[in-house]
């Protein structure tokens, strides 16, 4: 094989279909494939298999292999995909803001990471979610401000490296202020670049200079940088990255058979072309093809790559460059040379890693999740096992897909609500019980705001537990959501629900003061 040949698939990291490694990414691996990104449907929840499958991955690879894992915590999982997650997410951990605590969640996430094979996270989410109606992002952020998500940040990054396990910040140059998800569609960022280098960027700029190792781009238009091209393929948005930011780490590419950056460029194999010639270094194929199609998929772009090597549309040395970052991340996961500075705003220690049995992340995680609960309304809760509990099911965003949804609450009457049902005649048919409402991006779904008002009208002692990201009042505080009492959890991922369940199972709600978020 030429080294041209090597390089080209050194700059991919495929995906595939199945619990097992397939052949033919087996004999791709040993052409020199840099990385395999591992999704939900390469897992069966159990430890074992994933150990296993990282380890056919790295006996397979003849130069070493980045084993990849989009493993954030809460919402997005891959890990309990088939259980709901156990780990705090990026907006629960920024809602209690105690950087030490975020710390030790990356650091168990990590942990348990390393111990199945995992080298390199896609992760923490360093977008700023500034947008309240933004579909992709929302509870995946830290919060609204830079400097919260900018420490929280370093601080991810820097249990992860502490684990042994690379980090990748992400959404470069930020997803955060989009109202499209550019899974479906490219987003437009329509504002001065002051405003991007103050607001989108300065996370960015935390982490790199904390000594992030790779940076994962969206495939979004900063219109005052680059009108035409999406981040991923704009030679002058990575510039900003490169030249202004001061990062010689890996650029990874988010996926491009999404439509933001496959749909412009008319495949995959295009976007990846201009991708690695506008400065990328590791392009992500993901599994949205069937799966009979992945391999032809990966051989398209391993073909164009090479066409445009040789017609002169990417240059060798940008190859060979790329090459060599890949190379370099993978060394420094295997010996473990993974920067761990100090925290931005660190003023004590936290504990880490499960003391109760329920899991590898729960001590941490659950703590967080209990913190970060902000309930408003009557002191006094009812008993609920006599209640009726409505699931507002709502179609989930493509990043975090299909994962187990609900509260863990002993209750009488269970139901899950969709569009075409009547509320009032379903309270009609339980006309004595509490109502608890479990609902997600209320304010995103008008279907879901109209039920709630019909409910509260008819119940005014309805219980509302919101697990999307919080509308807020002039002075922070969440708001926007109806019912005598109202929770918001700051995610859906089952470590926050439980913690919302317990508050609910109590019969009296902690004063204003005594939690992080408690309000009259």
């Amino acid at each position: 094989m030429s080294d041209v040949a090597r390089q080209a698939h050194r700059v991919l990291m495929a995906s595939f279909h199945g619990l097992e490694l397939p052949g033919w990414l087996a004999g791709r691996l040993e052409q020199g494939l840099g990385s395999v990104c591992l999704f939900g449907t390469n897992l069966s929840g159990s430890d074992a298999q994933a150990t296993e499958l990282t380890g056919q991955i790295q006996q397979s690879s003849t130069d070493g292999c980045l084993v990849t894992l989009d493993e954030e915590g809460g919402d997005v999982t891959r890990l309990d995909a088939r259980r709901g997650g156990s780990t705090a997410g990026h907006a629960v951990l920024g809602a209690v803001d105690d950087v030490a605590l975020t710390r030790a969640v990356g650091q168990d996430i990590g942990k348990r990471l390393r111990e199945i094979g995992i080298g390199l996270n896609l992760g923490p989410v360093a977008d700023v979610n500034c947008e309240p109606d933004n579909p992709v992002i929302g509870v995946r952020s830290f919060g609204a401000t830079p400097e919260l998500v900018g420490r929280h940040a370093v601080a991810y990054t820097n249990g992860l490296h502490a684990a042994g396990v690379a980090a990748c910040v992400k959404h470069f140059p930020g997803h955060g202020a989009t109202v499209e998800d550019s899974h479906l569609s490219m987003p437009r960022l329509d504002i001065e670049l002051e405003t991007a280098r103050l607001r989108e960027l300065a996370p960015f700029a935390t982490a790199v200079a904390a000594g992030v190792p790779a940076v994962m781009t969206s495939h979004v238009v900063l219109a005052a940088v680059d009108a035409a091209n999406p981040a991923t393929t704009s030679s002058a948005v990575l510039g900003i990255l490169r030249d202004e930011l001061g990062f010689d780490g890996v650029i990874v590419t988010d996926a491009l058979d999404m439509a933001g950056v496959a749909g412009p460029y008319g495949g995959p194999g295009r976007a990846a072309v201009a991708a690695l010639a506008a400065g990328a270094d590791l392009l992500c194929i993901g599994p949205e093809r069937a799966p009979g199609e992945m391999e032809s998929v990966l051989s398209w772009i391993v073909d164009d790559v090479l066409a445009a090597v040789s017609d002169g549309r990417l240059a060798p040395e940008r190859l060979a460059e790329a090459a060599r970052r890949v190379d370099a991340l993978v060394a420094a996961v295997r010996s473990g040379d993974l920067p761990t500075g100090p925290t931005p705003g660190d003023g004590g220690n936290a504990t880490s890693g499960s003391v109760d049995g329920t899991g590898p992340v729960a001590d941490a995680s659950l703590e967080a999740a209990r913190r970060a609960l902000h309930v408003r309304g009557q002191s006094q809760i009812p008993d609920l096992k006599n209640a009726l509990l409505l699931e507002f099911h709502v179609t989930p965003g493509i990043a975090a897909g299909e994962v187990p949804w609900t509260l863990p609450l002993e209750v009488a009457v269970k139901r899950s609500l969709s569009p075409a049902d009547d509320v009032v005649a379903v309270l009609a048919q339980v006309p004595e019980r509490p109502v608890v409402a479990l609902v997600r991006d209320a304010h995103r779904h008008a279907w879901v705001a109209d039920r709630l008002e019909q409910i509260a009208r008819a119940r005014p002692d309805l219980i509302t537990v919101e697990t999307g990201w919080p509308v807020v009042d002039a002075e922070g505080r969440p708001t926007g959501v109806p019912g005598a009492v109202a929770v918001w959890t700051y995610g859906g991922s089952s470590v926050s629900l439980r913690a919302a369940a317990e508050r609910l199972g109590t019969a009296q709600v902690r004063a204003q003061g005594t939690g992080a978020g408690d309000s009259r």
